[in-house]
């Protein structure tokens, strides 16, 4: 089946919905997507009727291991993981790094380097920061370019040298969209021996991850950012699955993916994660492979993205007033369509609220990503509105917010105007 918006979004019921007998829009996919139906489906059928835990010798229970094996071979056609094994599930990514930092800094020792860069939500800094705080380790932070909010890859590189440790970047901004060359990271990190900690929360949705190709160590994301369920997962280079040690309660495995994995998971949320990764690939080739089915479907959604991210810069650059912080052009190995804008007399809350009123779903602030709004001195503006758009976004949804936006930038001469509409 060939992939259009219109056969995606007939796959979500929150989007035809109407809320005070308005229709709505959302833009807020970067905080999180809409779930499928078929992601609800698994999870109520998997909570109606195999509800147990793993170990058992009944269905229920043997039901369960099977929802989490299949979660794991799902998720490492999406990675293009080696193996199942080497795929491990948490809360959220922000629990899952917190959790993974202590086990990896274990054996830091004090003038250990670590890097973590600006363009990173704080899960990705924080973590490592009091990590390397409980090891006397060394922080070093690498500003983007603030001309297009763009990591300073070059920079970065040139920090890594015989005690850096661990490298903890981004593979996309969650705020601006900036995509990071990681590659080049990880081939620098390589020649010292450090490790390479990969946030693709805000990537995943867009881009197909290949982490062998990558090469880094570790990386991480949501479910909840791709069409699914409140899941967080980590892929766990070969290498490192059995050597790092991990924090655990003494009788849980020891061997393989369960090792990182303390209490008892979210089973529902699995489910939910296998059958999101099954929505991501139906526009391939029915039979083919999972992971060429993927390869085809993201195909078909950078194509409408690229068509999306052009048409709004296109209509953007003729809205007087507003200001872009981010790459300018519609490409997709450069950016995400997530803009960041700022407005000439108004605040970005403000705005905000103005389209929460029209059943526009976007959100403004930091968005975590505090070292972004301090580098760009936005903090005490309030930070920026963010528009993100998902692959069932449409031409019209974008007109819908333009129209809004022109309306109040036209018609209101102060902050207050705007507040009062």
């Amino acid at each position: 089946m060939t992939f259009t918006p219109e056969r995606a979004r007939a796959q979500f019921g929150a989007l035809s919905q109407h809320y005070q007998d308005k229709p709505v829009i959302f833009f807020d996919g970067p905080g999180g997507s809409q779930v499928s139906l078929g992601v609800l489906e698994k999870m109520t059928g998997y909570l109606g009727s195999y509800n147990a835990n793993l170990g058992g010798h009944y269905f229920s229970s043997q039901m369960t291991e099977q929802v989490t094996h299949n979660a794991r071979a799902s998720v490492c056609a999406l990675l293009n993981a080696p193996s199942p094994d080497n795929i491990a599930f948490g809360m959220n990514m922000t629990s899952l790094t917190f959790h993974l930092s202590r086990i990896i800094s274990r054996d830091w020792q004090p003038g250990d380097e670590i890097i973590v860069t600006a363009l990173d939500h704080y899960a990705n800094v924080s973590s490592w920061q009091q990590a390397a705080e409980d090891k006397q380790a060394v922080v070093h932070h690498i500003p983007l370019r603030p001309e297009d909010c763009t990591l300073d890859t070059e920079r970065l590189c040139a920090q890594i040298n015989d005690k850096t440790r661990l490298v903890a970047v981004t593979h996309a901004s969650n705020v601006t969209g900036s995509v990071v060359d990681i590659r080049a990271i990880t081939a620098a990190a390589q020649r010292v021996g450090a490790q390479v900690y990969v946030d693709a929360v805000h990537y995943a949705p867009h881009n197909l991850i290949d982490v062998q190709a990558l090469g880094c160590d570790f990386l991480v994301c949501s479910a909840y950012k791709f069409f699914g369920p409140h899941i967080g997962m980590a892929y766990i280079a070969p290498q490192w699955l059995q050597r790092l040690r991990p924090y655990k309660v003494e009788p849980a495995t020891d061997i393989g993916p369960g090792r990182f994995e303390t209490g008892t998971q979210s089973f529902e949320g699995l489910a939910g994660v296998t059958a999101a990764i099954d929505y991501l690939a139906q526009w391939g080739t029915p039979g083919a492979p999972l992971r060429q089915r993927l390869q085809e479907s993201f195909a078909a959604y950078h194509q409408h993205e690229e068509d999306l991210c052009r048409y709004f810069l296109q209509r953007l650059r003729q809205l007087e007033g507003a200001r872009l912080y981010g790459y300018p052009e519609p490409d997709s190995t450069r950016r995400t369509p997530t803009f960041a804008l700022t407005f000439k007399n108004f605040s970005p809350e403000q705005i905000a609220m103005l389209l929460g009123r029209h059943n526009i779903c976007a959100g403004s602030g930091h968005f975590y990503a505090q070292g972004l709004i301090r580098q760009l001195n936005l903090q005490k503006h309030g930070g920026v509105l963010r528009i993100g758009m998902m692959h069932y976004n449409t031409r019209q949804e974008i007109d819908r917010l333009f129209e809004v936006l022109e309306d109040a930038l036209a018609e209101a001469d102060s902050p207050a105007a705007v507040a009062g509409r």
